[in-house]
This record gives C-alpha cells, sequence and structure tokens, in this order.
C-alpha cells in the first residue's frame, strides 16, 4: 500500500488539502495517510500528529517569539514523516513552516517525492527563493497562471491548476428569510478569521456601520465569522446595540448571502477572491501592527495587497491600508460606490477579466490530485 504524509500549516491549508485528497480516494483507495492537519482532514479519518493550533502563529514578531518552539515543531515532524516513511510528502501552502520540513526530509530521505501545493508568493518578495526550492521540492501546484514565470526560469517542475475558491459548486437550497429583512439590503462584512485580525478590524468596522447607519435606513451588516470567534463578534455587535448586524459561522450559510449581498468590506486576503467571483462589489481592508507592517513594506516588492489588484496591475478594489483604514474613509469609498452604481459596474466587469486568468478548465483540486496520483 502507498503512503501520503500530508503536511499543513493552517485552517486553509487543511481545507485544501482535503478537497484535493477526497478526489485523490476516487482515483486510488489504496493509500495510507499521516498528516498534520485539522478537522477537515480529520472529517476523511485522516489522523493528525499533533493539532494544528500548535504551529499557527500571525505575523512577524510572533514568529520571532515562538521560534524555539517552531524548531521543536519541525524536528518533530521530520521525525514523524521519516518513520512514517511515505512515498509522498504533501506539502501544502505555510511555506514557513512545509518548506522546512520538506528541506529536511529531502535531505535525509532523497527518495520521498515531494509535492507543494500554493507556491510561495516570489512574485511579493524573494524572488530568488526558487533556486532553493528546487533543490527539495520535486513538483509545484500552482494556484495562478502569471506563477508559471518565475518557475519557469529555473527550469522547476510546475504545474498551473487553478485557485480551488473560483471552482463551480452544487449550490442546496438554504432558507435565509430569518436574515433577509423586508426591505433591507445585505452588506458582507469580512473582519478575518484570526482572533489578532478580528480584534484589530472590528472595532473599526462597528465605527464605519454607525456611520452608515446614520446616512442609510435600509442596509442589514452580515459578520461572515468562524464558529470559534462567532461570539467574540456578537460581543462588539452587542456593545453598539445595533438591530440591523448578524453574524453567520455556517459555510453553506455564507455562501448564499454573499450571493445575495450589494456589496462586501473585506480584510485583505484569498476570501477577496470568492466575493469577486460572487460579482460582489468590495473594498479591502489592511491592518496590522506598526512593527509588522514596517517589516513588510522593507521586503515586499508589490504595489499592491490585493491579488486581484497585483494582477491586474492596477487598483481595481480600492485598498485601505493602516493609517488610511478607518471608519470614515471605509464609508467614504463604500457610500461612494452605492450611490454610483456606474463605478460598481465597472469594478465588476474588470475584476472578471482578471479571474479569468485564474481559472482552469478542470477542478482545480481534481488536477491536483491526478498530480499527486502520477507521482504513486
Amino acid at each position: 500500500m502507498k503512503r501520503i504524509f500530508i503536511l499543513t500549516g493552517e485552517s486553509s491549508g487543511d481545507k485544501l488539502a482535503s478537497k484535493v485528497i477526497e478526489n485523490l480516494n476516487k482515483l486510488n483507495s489504496e493509500i495510507e495517510y499521516l498528516s498534520v492537519g485539522g478537522e477537515n482532514l480529520k472529517k476523511l479519518g485522516i489522523k493528525s500528529i499533533f493539532n494544528l493550533s500548535e504551529i499557527t502563529y500571525l505575523g512577524f514578531t510572533n514568529v520571532i517569539f515562538n521560534i524555539f518552539k517552531i524548531k521543536k515543531k519541525i524536528n518533530e515532524t521530520v521525525n514523524a514523516i521519516e518513520n512514517f516513511k511515505p512515498d509522498i510528502l504533501f506539502t501544502v501552502d505555510s511555506p514557513d513552516f512545509t518548506l522546512r520540513v520538506a528541506e529536511k526530509v529531502k535531505k535525509n530521505n532523497p527518495k520521498i517525492k515531494t509535492v507543494h501545493y500554493v507556491a510561495p508568493q516570489v512574485w511579493v518578495w524573494r524572488e530568488g527563493r526558487v533556486k532553493k526550492i528546487k533543490k527539495y521540492i520535486d513538483h509545484m501546484l500552482l494556484l495562478f497562471d502569471f506563477e508559471k514565470t518565475y518557475f519557469e526560469k529555473e527550469q522547476m517542475s510546475h504545474e498551473f491548476v487553478g485557485h480551488p475558491l473560483l471552482e463551480k459548486k452544487a449550490e442546496s437550497a438554504i432558507d435565509i428569510n430569518q436574515i433577509l429583512k423586508k426591505n433591507k439590503a445585505l452588506i458582507s462584512i469580512f473582519a478575518g478569521s484570526r482572533k489578532s485580525e478580528i480584534i484589530l478590524l472590528t472595532p473599526i468596522i462597528i465605527e464605519f456601520i454607525k456611520l452608515m447607519n446614520k446616512k442609510y435606513k435600509d442596509f442589514t451588516f452580515v459578520f461572515h465569522s468562524t464558529k470559534e470567534h462567532s461570539e467574540l463578534i456578537q460581543s462588539y455587535i452587542k456593545g453598539a446595540n445595533f438591530e440591523n448586524c448578524e453574524v453567520i459561522s455556517d459555510n453553506k450559510i455564507k455562501n448564499h448571502i454573499l450571493q445575495k449581498s450589494i456589496f462586501a468590506v473585506s480584510k485583505s486576503g484569498t476570501v477577496s477572491l470568492e466575493i469577486c467571483n460572487a460579482k460582489i462589489p468590495s473594498i479591502i481592508l489592511y491592518k496590522m501592527g506598526l512593527i509588522n507592517f514596517l517589516i513588510v513594506k522593507m521586503l515586499v516588492k508589490t504595489k499592491f495587497a490585493n491579488i486581484i489588484n497585483i494582477a491586474a496591475k492596477e487598483e481595481i478594489i480600492p485598498e485601505l491600508l493602516q493609517s488610511d483604514c478607518n471608519a470614515e474613509n471605509i464609508f467614504k469609498v463604500t457610500s461612494n460606490y452605492l450611490d454610483n452604481p456606474g463605478k460598481i459596474n465597472e469594478q465588476i466587469s474588470k475584476t472578471q477579466n482578471i479571474l479569468k486568468n485564474f481559472k482552469t478548465n478542470n477542478s482545480p483540486s481534481d488536477l491536483a490530485a491526478n498530480a499527486l496520483n502520477k507521482y504513486l
């Protein structure tokens, strides 16, 4: 029986990996798995050697403060992989953790095939990493077509599979009448999936909603949350005594809410692709601690924070970064869009043109599963 060790570093990687493995099992059911994973891989019956939360650190300063814990986890993971003796080490995203493990594993066991899903953002900073990465990663699965240039240059084995967030999903009928209040239009709010993001952005968003409520009387604001942080967001809403705010943590309902929204206010991240794919106009918020921001500013070489804007090489979706990320600016930009349908149509049209280049004719999860199967 063939063996695959699946290595993720946070919940988003766990979700991506589970979709690939679910499809791989349809191609080949004779595979034994072990992982560093979360709830999604667990649902497939795949054991994790430790809890994913033990290695999920946000921001440069947090990594620095936890460097010895991280090194210990890297060594622990390497030992577990070597004892498991897999045919493939399948690493997903979180390059600061997963690729460090892969490098050590490949050095000690060159026969183990290494496949990495979600290329590190070499187009943002440290392009030279590709030279080093190709020494220990046998095949790279890319989410974006424009990334191919960086790996072709170094003649590294790679494949564009597309972004799984843009896959067409079969939708079930869901009643959301309890959220859709009469004569109330929906505005979706994405304050983040990590506690640190929520604590930083939610107070600003609350002040933004106060300004919106003074000008408009016909909106319901729906916060898209994880189950873990639903109560935290609810506490902010209760503190503001809002009657036109809801918090949704059910993924099936979230997608329906987004589809019914007329606008979205979102933290920077991959969720922006889902918003654009739903053809919903939006703005992007980006705020972090000053030290982390200064480090990022020194390292990155892109002008924009959002992937759509980076690919377009222009600010299609307004970005409010750091000091510009305040309630007054969010209100000003949002109301400007809501009062000008032409601006909304222009943004949607431009984002759809960019998204065409992020898609493949086949399912990204299927393509990734086929790539893994070839290495077995």
